[in-house]
């Protein structure tokens, strides 16, 4: 059984949260996590480039001059690379940059993640996260309180516009709803940051 330690927003730990690592696969899949971002990255990449083979260009193919006896290059039409306005030797085309990740292969990078967060002892549960208003002081008084200054994400249960508005400006801070969040998001950060009702969710005891 392992467990995360719980802090108020005054950065003092007041309790820890008991969680039993099977719930999230018993062991870090290391692989499968590098694939579920390696996928992720690929599936942001437009392949829109495009330039012009020889083919492609607006040029005659006909051979600029005789082979021999002119005391010019060797050149063949006016298209080849090796001229200005000729086409690419090897030209760049639309292409699909997408992979497919299963389902149950992202559900499992996702508790993967998860779980290589609490082994690292680099997620931590907070109590009472509210903001009545959009506020970046909120946001950034919470964070120093709990002496993180790193890449964060915060996990929240519900989406809540004023935390949302009150962290948007505070560098490399992401906030995430719970049942939205990914492998992705959860490796490319340094610290980890849940509120209780979300890391209920996660554990499937939102009725608890």
């Amino acid at each position: 059984m392992l467990e995360i330690p719980v802090y108020n927003t005054d950065g003092k730990k007041i309790d820890t949260f008991p969680v039993d690592e099977a719930l999230f696969g018993s062991q870090v899949n290391v692989d499968l996590v590098k694939q579920a971002v390696v996928t992720y990255h690929a599936n942001r990449r437009q392949g829109t480039v495009k330039t012009k083979g020889r083919g492609e260009v607006a040029y005659s193919t006909k051979k600029l001059f005789r082979q021999k006896g002119t005391g010019n290059a060797r050149r063949g039409a006016k298209s080849t690379n090796v001229l200005r306005g000729g086409g690419h030797a090897f030209a760049k085309v639309n292409r699909d940059f997408r992979k497919k990740l299963p389902q149950k292969m992202r559900q499992a990078a996702l508790k993967s993640a998860i779980l290589a967060k609490i082994l690292g002892q680099d997620i931590c549960i907070v109590q009472g996260l509210q903001a009545d208003a959009p506020k970046t002081k909120t946001m950034s008084d919470l964070l120093k309180n709990l002496e993180i200054n790193r890449s964060c994400l915060l996990t929240l249960k519900d989406r809540d516009k004023n935390l949302y508005l009150s962290s948007r400006n505070i560098p490399d801070l992401t906030v995430r709803v719970a049942e939205e969040l990914n492998a992705y998001d959860v490796a490319t950060r340094r610290k980890m940051l849940v509120t209780d009702e979300a890391m209920r969710a996660l554990c499937g005891q939102e009725g608890a």
